[in-house]
């Protein structure tokens, strides 16, 4: 029986990696250009990289959506990133909804700060309002498998 992996995009470069599901906790780098694939920092996307890492990552991956003129997102975008460096395995990201409504609009983001929870190309969950990072990470770990 062949071991299970997952399909992670490079937030460098958006090649498409394959994963055994062992080597995720190994800090794995891309076959492509060798970053790191998960580096417990949130990723910023714009409209092309959005849609890719959502529909191809198979693990679980958390999108804030968030605006530049959003006190509420400004405030909880270090407990975001502090929430990323203690879920290195959960693949943490950022949309700028001023910046890149085309890529949010297929979400249907109706308040700001949201995060959405993917998996497989799929919604999982979402949570909107602005977190402490504690929340955050519960919310997450809630959502693991």
């Amino acid at each position: 029986m062949s071991e299970q992996s997952f399909h992670l995009v490079c937030p460098h470069c958006q090649a498409t990696n394959r994963v055994p599901a062992a080597r995720l906790s190994a800090a794995p780098k891309c076959g492509k250009c060798g970053q790191p694939l998960l580096t417990a920092s949130p990723h910023e996307l714009n409209a092309q990289t959005a849609n890719k890492v959502i529909q191809k990552n198979d693990v679980l991956t958390i999108v804030d959506f968030w605006a530049s003129w959003c006190q509420p997102c400004i405030m909880m975008a270090p407990e975001f990133k502090s929430a990323a460096s203690q879920l290195p395995q959960v693949f943490f990201a950022k949309v700028q909804t001023d910046r890149y409504e085309q890529a949010a609009a297929p979400y249907n983001i109706r308040s700001l700060p949201t995060m959405v929870a993917f998996r497989n190309g799929k919604e999982v969950a979402r949570q909107s309002g602005a977190l402490p990072s504690h929340q955050i990470i519960q919310w997450v770990q809630s959502l693991q498998s």
